[in-house]
């Protein structure tokens, strides 16, 4: 209490460890018996037992009570004060005003009680397991999210649920399989809340920490702080939820914070890599709750996403040059998921920063090897010539004939062109599946084919809708 002089009700200057503090002793002595007896054993261990004394400031007859933390620093000023405060009225009339804090050295909450109600004075750092404002990546924000066909729904959901007004539903059930995007949209409802409701109690974590927590708890018999902690957010964001499973203690307490944060009207996300109801070894009631909200899907990226995702990328690094048959390539390549598909682009941007050599496919080919063959699906020759002849409406054996006539010439180039990109045969092996042509003949199809899809957007359409239907 700096500024203010610090004394004992004998106006003697105090502190902690002073031997005129047995005044503050004696008279907490009595308040905390009345307090055991008011609130009862179990409140009172849980709680009171653990304040100690700081300062006391005689002009303005406020004592200082410390706790080991800050969230027991709030909830014992929030529940608590008022009766604490009647309590030391009644033992020393000289003590108006209480001011509860963490102790030093722990994160710091101050709550100033007296006559005239409470008012918050300070909220710095918290180093609690669980705390009050979760770090949120600062990368996942709405802005940095692509938006596509894919994942329109699951987005426009976030950005409800993040906006100011209540949501028409809760909680928000986020689906996609690994490296979709659903983690991003969490930290970006997480971001764009705080940014209307700058003082919102945010929690982010996963269904597997909600777990660790909770037994931690168990363990130092801080049950009950676990649970207020959790309850008193404005916005609960749990990722990979499809971990909660064990024990039944732990699924019983998930099911009433789930209960505890909807009948409050706070905010509920949650993410997993199934639905609901593919869930295993979960309670049957918390998957009740799990859909009674709005189940949204991030289905895969299509290609056209993927080729967007690399371009914003890219448009963060303006100095970066990467040509378009190399964007082209990873879009249509690394398929599984975003993650990967950012990861291997990062790859290549700081292979080529360390060794100076441009970023082209034949780098792309050589240093993503091990990607590139984890990803690809396995298409043949024979699955692309089926395709092809099925889109462009022609006889299957036209793959393999000599006819030169440009209703057969121009599919049979495609098809070419497809086999090269979408698997890794050779050329000569690509010539041999069409008839025993030359090699020089499936190099000239694939190059007049990439030049064509730069020239004529027909014939760019053609291939991608070709390719979407191979991928799929």
């Amino acid at each position: 209490m700096k500024g203010v002089e610090s004394v004992t009700l004998n106006g003697t200057t105090s502190g902690q460890g002073n031997g005129e503090q047995s005044v503050f002793d004696g008279d907490w002595q009595n308040v905390a018996s009345r307090l055991r007896r008011d609130l009862g054993a179990q409140i009172y261990g849980q709680w009171i037992r653990s304040i100690s004394l700081g300062d006391y400031c005689q002009l303005t007859g406020t004592l200082e009570l410390l706790t080991p933390s800050e969230f027991s620093a709030s909830w014992i000023a929030d529940h608590y004060a008022d009766r604490i405060r009647l309590a030391w009225s009644s033992i020393n009339p000289a003590v108006r005003q209480l001011k509860i804090r963490t102790r030093p050295g722990s994160a710091r909450f101050e709550m100033l009680q007296g006559n005239g109600g409470a008012e918050r004075t300070a909220a710095v750092h918290i180093n609690e397991a669980l705390p009050v404002r979760s770090p949120l990546d600062s990368r996942m924000t709405f802005a940095n999210f692509v938006k596509g066909q894919t994942n329109v729904l699951a987005l426009s959901a976030a950005e409800r649920v993040a906006a100011a007004e209540r949501p028409l539903f809760n909680p928000l059930y986020l689906q996609a399989a690994t490296g979709q995007g659903k983690t991003h949209l969490m930290h970006a409802i997480g971001h764009a809340y705080a940014a209307v409701n700058p003082d919102a109690q945010i929690i982010y974590m996963s269904a597997e920490k909600f777990m660790m927590e909770f037994v931690t708890a168990m363990r130092r018999k801080e049950v009950m702080e676990f649970k207020a902690r959790l309850r008193a957010v404005d916005v609960l964001l749990i990722d990979d939820i499809q971990f909660i499973i064990g024990k039944v203690s732990t699924q019983e307490e998930f099911l009433h914070t789930v209960d505890a944060i909807i009948g409050a009207g706070k905010r509920l996300v949650v993410a997993a890599d199934r639905a609901p109801q593919a869930l295993d070894g979960v309670d049957q009631r918390i998957l009740s709750r799990l859909s009674m909200g709005l189940v949204a899907d991030i289905q895969p990226a299509d290609l056209e996403l993927r080729r967007a995702i690399l371009n914003q990328r890219l448009a963060q690094m303006p100095d970066t040059q990467v040509g378009e048959d190399v964007i082209d390539f990873l879009a249509r390549t690394i398929s599984r998921n975003v993650r990967e598909l950012e990861g291997g682009l990062n790859k290549l941007i700081a292979y080529s920063q360390l060794t100076g050599k441009p970023i082209t496919r034949t780098l792309a080919e050589e240093q993503l090897k091990d990607i590139l063959s984890a990803c690809r699906r396995r298409i043949t020759i024979d699955e692309i010539q089926r395709a092809v002849c099925e889109y462009y409406r022609i006889d299957r054996s036209e793959m393999s004939s000599k006819r030169r006539a440009r209703a057969v010439v121009r599919p049979r180039q495609v098809a070419m062109y497809l086999a090269k990109v979408m698997t890794p045969r050779s050329y000569p092996e690509i010539g041999r599946k069409f008839g025993g042509r030359d090699h020089s003949t499936v190099i000239h199809a694939v190059r007049l084919v990439e030049d064509l899809r730069r020239m004529d957007t027909d014939m760019d359409n053609d291939v991608r809708a070709l390719l979407r239907q191979l991928e799929a």
